[in-house]
């Protein structure tokens, strides 16, 4: 009695996690002009005016030509700012629209509910990232150093960004509250956590301070994954990344099951 009861619960909320991610994805690719085309040309913009044009006056960092050595960071970037926005915009439309009350009174797990809205950003943050990469090879060769450790790094950079959308949109009362974090502290610390520059050309001290960011760890480990180069070690950048999944979804969790801030 209790096994067919586990089974018809587990199949109900596999039905259920497939349900969200296919809208999950029907949803950005339903308005790819809108969600995946933008991403791409800005790229293409940052490898002509930074990689091209203000590279050639640069010359090489890292060991490298200024072009191959930003290329992974814009990779990750892309994948940052399009899986946080992803979730955080589609929550937040299910809380505007009233839906997401009828998911919560529903006997689908939290835990579907919050695996289904990541999985969602995550695809779509590896998406546009691959975009970006395919790219990436009309303006500079790519080879990869350490396949396993950058496919871990771009997903779990992708999973910790769903989940920070996931949590802004819970506390969102307004359209305007979802752009706050994007522009005010992503933006700030993705231009500063490495992406075009190597922190060595910092003097000492603000070497330091800038180990307090969080995405310089990422786009470090990134890096050492396509070009074997990092400014960091990489085992603290693991160690970061699996802390802040951990965290998150913690925290995810807690506020799903409290329903704090699910209303509109």
């Amino acid at each position: 009695m209790n096994t067919a009861y586990l089974n018809t619960e587990f199949a109900a909320n596999l039905v259920a996690l497939r349900t969200i991610v296919y809208r999950e994805i029907r949803r950005f690719t339903r308005i790819w002009p809108q969600t995946l085309l933008p991403p791409a040309i800005t790229m293409v913009l940052y490898f002509v005016i930074f990689g091209n044009l203000i590279g050639r006056q640069i010359g090489d960092m890292g060991g490298f030509s200024y072009m191959e050595y930003i290329v992974p960071g814009l990779i990750m970037m892309s994948v940052i700012t399009n899986s946080y926005g992803n979730v955080v915009s589609s929550f937040f439309g299910s809380k505007f629209q009233r839906n997401i009350e009828e998911l919560l009174v529903s006997p689908v797990s939290p835990h579907i509910i919050l695996i289904g809205f990541v999985v969602g950003g995550v695809l779509r943050g590896l998406l546009v990232g691959f975009i970006v990469t395919l790219l990436s090879l009309f303006f500079t060769k790519l080879s990869v150093h350490h396949l396993g450790l950058t496919v871990l790094v771009v997903l779990m950079t992708a999973t910790i960004f769903s989940m920070g959308g996931f949590v802004n949109a819970v506390f969102a009362r307004s359209f305007d509250d979802i752009s706050i974090i994007p522009t005010f502290v992503l933006t700030p610390l993705t231009y500063l956590g490495g992406v075009f520059y190597s922190i060595a050309l910092l003097p000492p001290f603000w070497q330091t301070v800038s180990l307090a960011n969080p995405i310089l760890h990422m786009v470090n480990a990134f890096r050492y994954g396509i070009l074997g180069v990092s400014d960091i070690g990489i085992g603290v950048a693991i160690g970061f990344m699996l802390l802040a999944t951990v965290v998150l979804y913690t925290l995810c969790i807690r506020l799903l099951i409290g329903g704090r801030g699910m209303r509109q």
